[in-house]
C-alpha cells in the first residue's frame, strides 16, 4: 500500500511525510517541484527508508504523474503542492495562477483518469485529499463568528483567490465525475522546518541575529494560530473518516493578534536564549508600512471536525510556541540551510534594508 503526498517537501507537507512514516508502515510518494521554499534537509531523517520515495517534479506534469500512480498504485493523493506566501502574490501573481490553479486541474485530470481504471473496491475505498486555507473567506470583523464551512468565498490576495479556485475545481471534480475528493481549510500554521519568510520563524530569527522585528501596520491584524503536528493529525483523520465531498476547516482555537505573536516569541527568546547586553527582545520591534489589501482577521470555527470525527488540537498556543522556538534554537543547521542569498534579497524588497 502506498499514498501519493505533493509539496512533500514543503512546510505543512514535511511534516505530514515524516509523521506518517513515524506511525504507519505505508510508503509515502513524495512529489515536490523543489522551489525556494521545498527543502530536502527536512527529510534528511529519512534518507536511505526504502518507504520514502522522492520524486522531483511538478503536479501539472501529467505524463510524470500519471507514471507515479500507474507505478505505485497509491490508494490515496494527498494535495499539499502549493504557492503559498501573500506577499510574493502580490509582487508575482503569476506563479500562483500557474500552481495553485492549472497545477491543480492537470492533478485532478491524471488522478481521475487512473481513479477511474482502479478494479470496484479499490476505486471505492480511494481518496483524493486536497489541503487549502482559511484566507478563501476572506477577513472578519472583530464581532463576526469564525469561519465556519457554509461561509461564502471572499478571497482579497492573488494568493488566496488561486487557492479558492483550487478548492472550486476540487469541489466540482467531485459533482461532476464522482472523483472521492476531501477538502480541509486550515488557519495559519506555524511549528519546526518553517521557511523563515512567515512570520514566527522571521522573528526568531532576526531577534536571534539582532535585526529589526517587522510588524506591518500597527500589529493588530488576528490570526488563528495551528500547530503543524495538530494539522498533521487532522489530516490524517479526515483522510481516515471525512464523508466524501466534504470540507473540514482546521484550527487550533488560538486567535493572536502579530504584535501578541511577537511578544511572545521575545519574551520566550529573553528566558531561553537572552540577549548579551541585557536588553529585551521586545526592543527589536519596528513597524513597517502595512502591506496592500491586508486582511485584519482570520478565525476557524474547527467544530464541525470535532463534532463529525473527534479531532481537537493537542497544542495550546503557549505549548506549540515554546516548542517552535526551542525547535528553532536546537536546529541551526537547517536555519542556515535555507537561508539564502535570494531569500536575503526577498527580505530587502519586502521588508526594507
Amino acid at each position: 500500500m502506498a499514498i501519493l503526498v505533493t509539496g512533500g517537501a514543503g512546510f505543512i507537507g514535511g511534516n505530514f511525510v515524516l509523521d506518517w512514516l513515524a506511525a504507519h508502515d505505508e510508503t509515502v510518494v513524495n512529489l515536490d517541484k523543489l522551489t525556494y521554499a521545498g527543502n530536502l534537509q527536512t527529510l534528511a531523517s529519512l534518507q536511505g527508508n526504502p518507504r520514502h520515495v522522492f520524486v522531483q517534479g511538478d503536479i501539472g506534469d501529467r505524463e510524470l504523474v500519471a507514471g507515479l500512480l500507474a507505478q505505485y498504485q497509491p490508494r490515496a493523493v494527498l494535495n499539499f503542492a502549493a504557492e503559498s506566501h501573500v506577499d510574493r502574490s502580490i509582487h508575482g501573481p503569476g506563479d500562483f495562477i500557474h500552481t495553485n490553479v492549472l497545477g491543480t486541474f492537470n492533478l485532478l485530470e491524471s488522478v481521475r483518469a487512473y481513479w477511474g481504471e482502479l478494479p470496484a473496491a479499490e476505486k471505492q475505498a480511494f481518496r483524493f485529499l486536497h489541503v487549502s486555507t482559511d484566507e478563501v473567506y476572506g477577513t472578519l470583523s472583530p464581532q463576526d463568528p469564525p469561519f465556519a464551512e457554509h461561509n461564502r468565498y471572499e478571497p482579497n490576495s492573488p494568493y488566496s483567490a488561486s487557492k479558492a479556485a483550487s478548492d472550486h475545481l476540487v469541489r466540482a471534480w467531485h459533482h461532476t465525475y464522482g472523483l472521492p475528493v476531501l477538502t480541509t481549510n486550515c488557519s495559519n500554521n506555524y511549528g519546526p522546518y518553517h521557511f523563515p519568510e512567515k512570520l514566527i520563524p522571521l522573528v526568531i530569527l532576526n531577534a536571534l541575529a539582532g535585526k529589526p522585528l517587522p510588524i506591518y501596520g500597527d500589529g493588530q491584524q488576528v490570526r488563528d494560530w495551528l500547530y503543524v503536528k495538530d494539522h498533521c493529525s487532522a489530516i490524517r483523520r479526515v483522510l481516515a473518516a471525512g464523508k466524501l465531498g466534504e470540507t473540514y476547516n482546521v484550527g487550533g482555537w488560538n486567535e493572536k493578534t502579530n504584535l501578541g505573536v511577537v511578544r511572545s516569541i521575545c519574551g520566550l527568546l529573553d528566558e531561553l536564549r537572552p540577549r548579551t547586553d541585557g536588553q529585551p527582545y521586545a526592543s527589536q520591534i519596528t513597524y513597517v508600512q502595512d502591506r496592500p489589501g491586508h486582511d485584519r482577521r482570520y478565525a476557524i470555527d474547527a467544530r464541525k471536525l470535532e463534532r463529525e470525527l473527534g479531532w481537537l488540537p493537542a497544542e495550546t498556543f503557549d505549548s506549540g510556541i515554546r516548542k517552535t522556538v526551542q525547535w528553532y534554537l536546537d536546529n541551526q543547521h537547517w536555519v542556515a540551510g535555507v537561508t539564502s542569498g535570494s531569500y536575503r534579497d526577498w527580505l530587502s524588497q519586502q521588508y526594507g534594508a
